[in-house]
């Protein structure tokens, strides 16, 4: 089942915690397949996020991560309250009335895991997959990345499998490969 939202509007967030403006949707790439309408994206931070949208980039991160890859790790590492989240809403209500969450990444601070800025718990829904949601959810997480720090290289710890679809995007593989939570992962980095 997919994390949703029910179908209401937002409280404004606080203005300690900055909602960065985002496009309606990146462009897939030539070749590419597209999801059917654009995503409505939502960057918050941490503190802005409502209880909801919190609970279902949550329930997403542990239907992928915990779940389906089969990866017992702590998930609550230090570094969300530290971050923007991006959360990728399917752009209409289900047959349930609600709205899905579909994809997420976090962009974390500088000098929180890395010394850059760093993208990090990138998931699209399994039953959303195949469409290019990755590829938009990544441009849109580095555009993010390059409004709210300007000028600055960006890391992942990527994993391994996964070293050609960020080399696509601009990574250069930075380290080599180790073990994260028994899963293969690389650093790559991306310059400003």
């Amino acid at each position: 089942m997919t994390a949703t939202r029910p179908v209401t509007a937002h409280a404004a967030p606080r203005s300690t915690d900055p909602v960065v403006p985002a496009p309606d949707a990146a462009p897939n790439g030539p070749g590419r397949p597209t999801f059917p309408a654009p995503l409505r994206w939502q960057w918050s931070r941490f503190g802005a996020l409502l209880p909801g949208d919190l609970y279902a980039a949550l329930a997403l991160r542990q239907r992928v991560f915990v779940v389906e890859q089969q990866c017992t790790f702590v998930d609550a590492d230090g570094a969300d309250e530290q971050a923007y989240h991006l959360l990728g809403w399917q752009p209409q209500a289900d047959a349930t009335g609600r709205i899905p969450l579909i994809a997420y990444l976090r962009l974390v601070d500088p000098g929180v895991k890395f010394a850059e800025p760093s993208i990090g718990r990138v998931i699209t829904a399994p039953d959303a997959r195949g469409r290019g949601l990755g590829r938009a959810l990544m441009q849109e997480g580095l555009a993010g990345a390059a409004r709210c720090f300007p000028g600055r290289d960006v890391r992942i710890a990527a994993q391994q499998r996964l070293e050609r679809f960020y080399a696509d995007l601009g990574f250069v593989t930075a380290s080599a490969p180790y073990l994260e939570d028994g899963i293969p992962h690389v650093d790559m980095l991306r310059g400003a």
